[in-house]
Order: structure tokens, then C-alpha cells, then sequence
């Protein structure tokens, strides 16, 4: 099979495409024949050798790919060769043939093609667990969700007006990324750029809502962090989903004592392979809020394997507008 490989930690672009064996399923896996593969920020990350996780080298990169079971390991039930599935995995996914955990693996809803399948997956999954997890949304609340435009950041403003969110801000740096986030389903978009966002945020914020948001969905981190943690309202809660200006944010405890505000952090690597009835939870609902066309995942661009420098060079410049998904499809 054909797989982008990782030989040494180091610049995403010194990876290369090899032939290499078929992986084989062992005990609860499945075998995948890949058809489409979501590309995420974390995947330059790990290629990188700066994410949390470092997988054994080498390795084929990709968290999430969509296609057809292949072969089933030993253990396994529920699933059949042929089954049109996605499936979540640490890595892997950027190759013609994946193995994965059954535990992973999730069954198409009727309709659902491969490319949209795998843009239904890791951020969607992270948003889920930023909302309905660690933030808690409750049906009426008011979501702040920053980088708007990006893979989590439309995930997040879908996902909350189909959890029952009454009021969805989309914030975005500029204007040239708004017409994607009003696409998203957002009720109202901010600019987020310039050097006066530390107070201009809480009064965009503060003329929709009436005072503060009530939850804030922060994939960015930097000044963005400080500036939404202004516009939360009493017993607010934002949500640390990753850094993507490249800067991690300094909190001060006291800010949250004085306004009984809360915030929390999310590894989703840790959901997954920890909590496997979560996973299921989370991906039985994005699927069935799909199915009900609550949710409809924004796809900038699909590109062949040979591309992915091109993909993970627009996600490195932050100038994907929704997901670039590689094809993988004969």
C-alpha cells in the first residue's frame, strides 16, 4: 500500500510517500481501506515531534479517515468486510490501509459520503467534548466561539446550535473568513483582530448578549484567550481546545475568584482511548444530528496524498476556511 511516512521528527514537508506492507488487524481491530482522511493542526504537531503523543517511529500521521473495512482482527463484533465506516484513531490515517480499535470505529448514516465522513471527525469530536463535557452547555446559553472559520471553530458553532444554544457569536481575525462563518450557522460574527481586542471583544460581546457570553470555545489561545475571558458573563466557562497563534496563554487565578468564572482544558486522545462510551456517545449524536441536517462540515479543498504539503502548509498559515481532506480513493 501507498503511506506518507515519518522517519525523524522534523519539518512536515521531509515526510514521504512509501509502499509499504499491509498492515494486519490484531485482537479488537479492524483493517481500513482509507478513502478520505481529515487534516488537523495536532498533525503537524506530531510530524513535528512537539505534540504530547510521540508515536514510534516510522509512522504514517492522520487521525481520522473514512473507507471500508477490509479485515476484522480476533474479538471483534458488530462490524462486517465491507461496512462503510470512520474511524478515530492516534495515527495512521494518511495511508491507503489503516488499522484500528473497534472501539474507534463508527458506522456511516445512509448517505454520508467518505469526505464528508472523515470532516465529521476529530473536530467534531473535540468540540463535542468542549461543549457538552467540559463546558456543560445548556439549551439557551449564549457560545463565543473564537477562530471561527477553522475546522473546530465550525464544528463548534454547529454543534451548539444543535445542543440548543440560543446565541452563537463567531469570531474571526478580519473580515475576508466572515462569509464562512455566517455559511457556519453563526447568529452573529465579531472581528477579532487589532491591537484594541482585549476591550473591543467584551463590548462586540457585551451589545449582543446584554452582558457576558456564557461559554467561550477557544481553539487559538494568545491574546484572543484574555480578551474572551472579559466577555464571559458570571459563572462563565471557556474552554482551552488547543493553541493555533502559537502562543499559550497566562491565566491569573484571581481574575477567576473575582468573577466566578471557570476554565478548562481538553486532550481528546485521552476521551478516546479512556473513555470509549464517551467516543460512541459523542459520534452517535454528530451523526444523528447530520442525519437531521443539523450539521453540515465546510470542505475548502480535497487533495490527493501527493498534495499534503500543500494541505498542512495552508493549515500552518491558518488560511483554511472549514476542512482540507486528502483523498485517498482509487
Amino acid at each position: 500500500m501507498r503511506a506518507l511516512r515519518v522517519h525523524a521528527f522534523g519539518p512536515f514537508a521531509d515526510a514521504t510517500i512509501e509502499t509499504v506492507p499491509d498492515p494486519v488487524p490484531g485482537p479488537g481491530e479492524v483493517l481500513i481501506a482509507v478513502k478520505a482522511a481529515e487534516t488537523n493542526f495536532p498533525d503537524i504537531l506530531v510530524m513535528e515531534g512537539r505534540y504530547q503523543v510521540k508515536p514510534p517511529l516510522p509512522f504514517s500521521p492522520g487521525k481520522t479517515g473514512a473507507g471500508v473495512i477490509e479485515a476484522i482482527g480476533p474479538g471483534v463484533t458488530g462490524f462486517a468486510v465491507g461496512d462503510r465506516v470512520m474511524a478515530h484513531v492516534e495515527h495512521g490515517a494518511f495511508a491507503e490501509k489503516m488499522v484500528a480499535q473497534a472501539t474507534g470505529c463508527f458506522a456511516l448514516p445512509d448517505g454520508l459520503s467518505f469526505t464528508d465522513a472523515a470532516a465529521l471527525g476529530l473536530t467534531y469530536f473535540t468540540a463535542w467534548c468542549g461543549l457538552r463535557d467540559r463546558a456543560e452547555l445548556k439549551p439557551g446559553e449564549s457560545v463565543l466561539v473564537l477562530g471561527a472559520a477553522g475546522g473546530i471553530g465550525i464544528a463548534s458553532i454547529q454543534l451548539a446550535k444543535a445542543m440548543g444554544a440560543k446565541t452563537v457569536i463567531g469570531a474571526t481575525r478580519g473580515t475576508a473568513k466572515m462569509e464562512t462563518v455566517w455559511r457556519a450557522g453563526a447568529d452573529h460574527v465579531i472581528d477579532a483582530s487589532g491591537t484594541d481586542v482585549r476591550d473591543r471583544m467584551r463590548e462586540d460581546v457585551k451589545a449582543i448578549t446584554g452582558g457576558g457570553v456564557d461559554i467561550v470555545m477557544d481553539p487559538v489561545g494568545g491574546a484572543l484567550t484574555d480578551a474572551a475571558l472579559r466577555a464571559l458573563a458570571w459563572r462563565g466557562r471557556l474552554c482551552i481546545l488547543g493553541f493555533a497563534s502559537g502562543t499559550i496563554p497566562t491565566i491569573k487565578a484571581n481574575y477567576l475568584l473575582v468573577k466566578n468564572i471557570a476554565v478548562s482544558g481538553l486532550q481528546t486522545s485521552d476521551y478516546r482511548d479512556g473513555l470509549p462510551a464517551v467516543l460512541a456517545q459523542a459520534q452517535t449524536e454528530i451523526f444523528s444530528f447530520w442525519s437531521r441536517g443539523l450539521l453540515r462540515p465546510i470542505v475548502s479543498d480535497v487533495l490527493p496524498l501527493e498534495d499534503f504539503v500543500t494541505a498542512l502548509t495552508r493549515l500552518q498559515d491558518s488560511v483554511v476556511e472549514g476542512k482540507i481532506i486528502l483523498s485517498l480513493a482509487d
